[in-house]
């Protein structure tokens, strides 16, 4: 298991979802086949987004688990799935989903690296732009940086 929170394995370039619940099973499933989580977190994180939405702006929606989740997540990890057409997230567009899940309260460290790259339009831009996950993944490698 590496120690990086984004591994290349857990990027996607073209997810196959249609639809908000689609996409966060899409991410979640991401992080149960790496080993981050229990397949239970798929269904926390469902259930968080029934409480409220994750969509953050500039076309990017982080699904996570609830609270009462924490103990189905293994390691911290994240998922990047990019969608080749917007995905109706409650009236909202999103071309990005980054699943996370966080051991204890490193997932607050976490959604600040992703929050810095999505604050940026230019680096949207290039996310959208990007011609495959390699370049994908290279583009959000410094979510791995301590």
């Amino acid at each position: 298991m590496s120690d990086d929170i984004l591994t290349r394995a857990n990027v996607v370039a073209e997810g196959s979802a249609t639809t908000k619940d689609e996409a966060i099973r899409e991410a979640g499933a991401l992080l149960v086949s790496s080993g981050a989580v229990d397949a239970s977190y798929v269904d926390a994180m469902l259930e968080r987004e029934k409480s409220v939405s994750t969509y953050m702006g500039n076309l990017l929606a982080i699904p996570h688990g609830t609270n009462e989740s924490k103990d189905a997540i293994k390691t911290s990890a994240l998922s990047f799935v990019r969608y080749p057409a917007p995905i109706d997230w409650d009236g909202e567009e999103v071309r990005f989903a980054v699943g996370i899940a966080g051991v204890g309260d490193e997932h607050l460290g976490i959604l600040s690296k992703i929050a810095i790259v999505f604050s940026d339009e230019d680096e949207v831009a290039k996310l959208v732009n990007a011609t495959d996950a390699d370049e994908l993944y290279a583009l959000l490698e410094e979510v791995n940086a301590e």
